[in-house]
């Protein structure tokens, strides 16, 4: 069990031994939420599987039970409060989602259960175990956590079970935060095919022509046209009558550099010494606009890519957020990391961003979108850039990865510590890191902790900075470096003893078998075919579904037989 904290604890002294709890219920409110309810059914089992006591769930109104789990309406919707007393155990938490994750914090830190995939929670001995009494209490600092996994996507209920608050409505798991992840939003604004033919002009001015390419939501909008402004302002209104529970609204450029080079939009840009001088200037006004029928939405844009620099003079309004997005930053090394020049514009621009707005949002990447399953270095950067997001008032974060696929490369360790870190960013990452591979891999664990080792150190060493679109070069991949990795992942197959810890090794093995295929330097043709025959075999088996951000596995499997 980890010795490692999420929970403030108040002691009051004294210990609850588990034996001391084989006589009593656990209760719930007859006219409790479906979530409360829900909560209660998880700890009944969790602690019976742990614990090997079989407690009744009772449904009464009145507040007598040794273990109550209940919601209080003092507590924000995610807060947690758990009381350990030698003749009782109260779980609260807020509504919709707190009382459900304290459940699973007091089934994680206090007993010592660990949620590691949809597929395999460790379960400790705890028939022994004592509860130190006293207080516990925790406030996570984002409302907004993200981890972009199609595994979460696909298990609502483990994702619950991670605190990751944005994948499913189901009340039982406590829903998902209103708040929506701030995205592009331009196509859906004014739309190209409702207006293009007949109104070019509303859109970007490109080399002295109307874009008309819809790629990645375009074609970007010619954000000073006054007619312009009053659609995407209609639209924007509309979409929050029919859909009142929301918080906030994106209103946000396409995913495209073709922005509008029109003599207004172009003169504003100069003056703000930035194209988001246009785009906030236009996102401010329809912002305007959004205030007077809906007051309480904020209006969200990206600071992404050619508008992530603030403009001179333009600030945001106070009903609009900034969500900064980090593309361009090294994902080799932390974010503030002095000695890495590749990020120093991206520090640059937060601070900047901070001094004129309090509403500030995180779009990071952590995946190459180039190939899903190639190594990938970042598992040391993931904690420092989650804690530098904290440290500048970031009130959500969303931590992209191969959210579209299955069976990326260490897509189960990296969910782990990804939504782990985004509840509580103290966490130390690196014990979590040994947890996960400790717990998950079991005997293999060593070769696939030195592995992890020799991948960031040899990228390192190399004086490489890899982005989210690497090449097998950009993250220190050659003909011995592939190898080796190959080699570290033989004989972690060679140690795995049982079939499941097998199975275990050879999903994440995956990357060891791309690595060799596209770095492996010159080999025989008859050792290439058993590489290829051995990766699809392997990729089939673990369903991996996407071998890039834009290519389905199965049309790379059709190059590679090809080659």
């Amino acid at each position: 069990m980890s010795t490692q904290k999420t929970l403030t604890f108040q002691p009051t002294g004294g210990d609850l031994a588990i034996s001391a709890i084989q006589d009593w219920c656990i209760t719930v409110s007859d006219d409790a939420s479906a979530s409360e309810k829900y909560a209660a059914e998880e700890f009944q089992n969790g602690f019976n599987q742990a614990t090997r006591l079989t407690l009744p769930l009772v449904n009464t109104n009145a507040d007598n039970g040794q273990i109550t789990i209940r919601a209080l309406a003092t507590l924000d919707d995610e807060d947690i409060q758990i009381t350990v007393e030698s003749g009782r155990v109260q779980i609260q938490g807020g509504l919709p989602r707190g009382v459900l994750y304290a459940v699973y914090q007091f089934l994680e830190e206090l007993v010592g259960i660990r949620f590691l995939t949809a597929e395999h929670t460790h379960i400790p001995d705890a028939s022994a175990l004592k509860i130190p009494c006293g207080s516990y209490t925790y406030s996570p600092p984002f409302s907004f956590r993200w981890s972009y996994y199609r595994e979460n996507a696909e298990n609502p209920a483990f994702a619950a079970k991670r605190k990751v608050n944005t994948v499913t409505d189901a009340e039982n798991l406590g829903g998902k935060t209103q708040q929506q992840l701030i995205n592009h939003s331009f196509h859906a604004l004014v739309p190209y095919g409702t207006y293009g033919e007949n109104h070019p002009e509303y859109y970007a001015l490109v080399e002295g022509k109307r874009d008309t390419n819809t790629h990645g939501g375009g074609p970007q909008l010619c954000v000073t046209n006054p007619e312009v402004i009053e659609i995407a302002a209609a639209s924007a209104i509309q979409q929050l009558t029919d859909r009142p529970e929301a918080t906030n609204i994106s209103v946000s450029q396409a995913d495209t550099a073709a922005y509008c080079r029109c003599e207004t939009c172009e003169a504003l840009n100069e003056a703000e010494d930035s194209p988001m001088g246009s785009q906030l200037t236009f996102v401010n006004a329809v912002a305007e606009r959004i205030e007077k029928a809906h007051p309480h939405v904020k209006v969200g844009t990206l600071a992404y890519w050619y508008t992530r620099k603030p403009p001179k003079t333009v600030t945001p309004r106070h009903n609009v957020q900034i969500q900064l997005c980090s593309i361009e930053c090294c994902t080799l090394h932390a974010i503030d990391n002095p000695d890495c020049e590749q990020n120093r514009a991206f520090c640059q621009d937060t601070n900047e961003w901070g001094k004129i707005c309090d509403d500030i949002w995180i779009w990071n990447y952590n995946t190459n979108f180039r190939a899903y399953d190639l190594p990938f270095p970042n598992l040391r950067s993931i904690a420092p850039n989650v804690r530098y997001f904290l440290n500048n008032n970031a009130k959500g974060v969303f931590m992209q990865a191969n959210g579209n696929g299955l069976t990326g490369e260490f897509s189960d360790l990296r969910n782990y510590l990804i939504s782990h870190l985004i509840w509580n960013p103290h966490l130390d990452a690196e014990a979590l890191l040994n947890e996960f591979v400790n717990l998950h891999y079991e005997t293999a664990a060593p070769a696939i902790l030195e592995y992890i080792t020799f991948l960031h150190d040899n990228v390192e060493s190399k004086g490489l900075h890899p982005r989210c679109f690497p090449t097998p070069e950009d993250v220190g991949l050659d003909a011995e470096s592939a190898q080796k990795v190959f080699d570290y992942f033989q004989q972690a197959l060679t140690l795995a003893e049982k079939p499941e810890i097998r199975a275990r090794v050879e999903k994440v093995a995956i990357a060891a078998y791309k690595a060799m295929l596209v770095a492996g330097g010159d080999m025989a043709s008859e050792k290439r075919q058993t590489l290829i025959d051995a990766y699809i075999a392997l990729c089939e088996r673990y369903n991996m579904s996407h071998a890039a951000e834009t290519q389905a596995a199965e049309a790379y499997f059709e190059e590679l037989r090809n080659q």
